[in-house]
């Protein structure tokens, strides 16, 4: 199964194999990038080049998987923990969801896409079980399910994308002391023009927030220094082909301004929550890959800080293994934790 996620700037994929062991092989990995506008706060704008931007994706890695697991941001998804009796029969578990959900969705249920499944005891009630419930707008749903046909593609799960983060950030978590356990753990997603962030523990989320800063400003301050245009500034930027005072007059304030900027994202999380320090911060997203960004965030929080590589002790295919930028790939971790869905069904 295909992993595709499908973000502001660009489209990524992932195809992932896993043997009796549990050695994860990356079999195939690219990156497609998008027109500014084609995809506006998570909606599909521009449907017809999105599809033919996924078709050349796909192509290009030569992968012959058809199946596909796609993902809906965190603001299209209303997301709820339920308590309900336990020993109930599916048929009867679905039916009491159904009326629980219309207590949560400000929408009537038959313009909803719904589903759920049970995580476990209730706390502190013994004859009840815990339900994670999900629904999203039928248009959203359609949207994603009709890129994927349009592209040749059969779509078989549709995910939440901070869920399939937390499932790639997983293996992150536990190289950590002790596995991780009972630790702490913020992760913050840094996209273009906002970045999220996810508090852990226990691979349970305590903790979400967006947050209004990202790579673009970095683009912009780009386009500032050497009067350029912001379109300008991104091909020199990606392409590595800026001025001698690049690092200093430009990546050198850009990273204390983004160190603070996550400074103050988890100083808003301890001022919300009874918490006032994590065990430790991981980077992802494109901007994460930036050199200097860990030392910038320990300076600003004092907290140990790692950038996420989803790809960290896989096995990597002959198709993959001479890309560039896979050294970190943390710009793959949605990607990645959707392909890891093939496993998890």
């Amino acid at each position: 199964m295909l992993g595709i996620d499908v973000s502001t700037t660009s489209l990524k994929l992932v195809e992932l194999q896993r043997d009796h062991s549990g050695q994860w092989e990356l079999l195939h990995c690219a990156m497609e990038p998008l027109e500014p506008g084609w995809i506006k706060d998570g909606n599909i704008e521009q449907f017809d080049e999105l599809s033919g931007a996924l078709k050349r994706l796909v192509k290009k890695t030569g992968s012959k998987t058809r199946n596909v697991a796609l993902a809906l941001p965190s603001s299209a998804v209303i997301t709820k923990k339920i308590n309900l009796p336990a020993g109930l029969s599916e048929a009867e578990l679905e039916l009491q969801v159904e009326s629980e959900a219309a207590q949560y969705i400000p929408f009537p249920l038959a313009e909803v896409s719904l589903d759920f499944c049970v995580v476990g005891p209730a706390p502190n009630l013994p004859d009840f079980v815990e339900v994670l419930l999900v629904a999203s707008r039928k248009e959203k749903v359609s949207d994603r399910q009709g890129l994927a046909e349009a592209a040749g593609l059969q779509p078989v799960v549709l995910d939440v994308e901070s869920f399939a983060s937390r499932l790639a950030a997983a293996r992150v978590i536990e190289a950590l002391p002790n596995r991780g356990r009972n630790m702490l753990i913020a992760l913050f997603e840094l996209g273009s023009k906002n970045s999220a962030l996810q508090v852990i523990r226990n691979e349970e989320m305590i903790y979400e927030r967006d947050q209004n800063f990202g790579g673009s400003q970095l683009t912009a301050l780009v386009a500032r220094h050497y009067s350029l245009s912001l379109e300008e500034a991104e091909n020199k930027k990606r392409s590595g082909t800026l001025g001698p005072d690049y690092r200093e007059a430009v990546l050198a304030p850009y990273l204390s301004h983004l160190g603070q900027d996550i400074g103050r994202a988890l100083q808003f999380f301890f001022t919300s929550t009874p918490h006032n320090k994590v065990d430790h911060v991981l980077l992802s997203g494109g901007a994460a890959a930036l050199p200097g960004l860990e030392v910038a965030v320990m300076n600003q929080t004092s907290f140990p800080c790692k950038v996420v590589n989803p790809f960290e002790g896989m096995v990597m295919s002959a198709s993959v293994a001479s890309i560039k930028g896979l050294d970190s790939g943390t710009s793959f971790l949605v990607a990645t934790g959707l392909a890891m869905r093939r496993y998890s069904l």
